[in-house]
This record gives C-alpha cells, structure tokens and sequence, in this order.
C-alpha cells in the first residue's frame, strides 16, 4: 500500500489520458502545474470514467507508479475548471480513495435491508 504519512498530494482536476505512462505524467506535472516531479509529493490522474487512478511518486532515486481499477462504482473526481490541481493532505487522498468502498457498502446495507415480499 502506498504510504501517505506526511505527503504533500497534487491531484490533477478532470480527466488525463491513462495511456500515459511515467514520463507522460512527468510531463504534465512539470509543464501544465509547473511543479517538479521530484519534490517527493504525489501527483494523482484520473481517467474520463473515473474507475482508473494512476498516483506518480517521486522517491530519491526513482519514480513509482501506482495504479488503481476499479472493478465497480467510480472515484468523485473534481472536474477542471480555473483550477488544473487540487491540494490534498494524505488523509484526504485515502478518504478520496476509500469513498467507494463507503458508497458500496451503504448500497449492499439497503439492499440488505429490504424486504422481498
């Protein structure tokens, strides 16, 4: 799991291309936020139907890429509008992360608790 503790988090607004790879992103990262890939933060895209997330992280000699599928339900995603990032806390990123799983489970709970008659 990625670790969050103390991490700065640029999350891109709206929708990026997932056929991007590392230096994509890279490029994105240095040319659209003009922020420096290498300052250690996390910079976090998002796919059109917002079920795909890809995390590039920076870590002293390196970059890792991270990548989340969704199998059901989608990411709330902020659309793009005057701002192209979003600053987030660490703890923010993994409420963003886990919504679905809240969302998902609050459905299964309804369904559960209706009665077939």
């Amino acid at each position: 799991m990625l670790s969050l503790a103390g991490k700065r988090v640029f999350l891109a607004c709206g929708h990026t291309d997932m056929r991007k790879s590392i230096n994509g992103l890279a490029a994105i990262v240095e040319g659209s936020f003009k922020l420096d890939p290498c300052d250690g933060a996390l910079f976090v895209f998002c796919n059109r139907s917002r079920d795909r997330i890809k995390i590039l992280e920076w870590d002293g000699d390196g970059f890792w890429l991270h990548f989340k599928r969704l199998e059901k339900g989608h990411f709330r995603w902020p659309t793009s509008g005057e701002e192209q990032t979003l600053v987030l806390t660490g703890e923010e990123l993994s409420i963003l992360l886990g919504g679905t799983r809240v969302a998902l489970k609050l459905r299964r709970k309804e369904l559960l608790g209706k009665r077939i008659t």
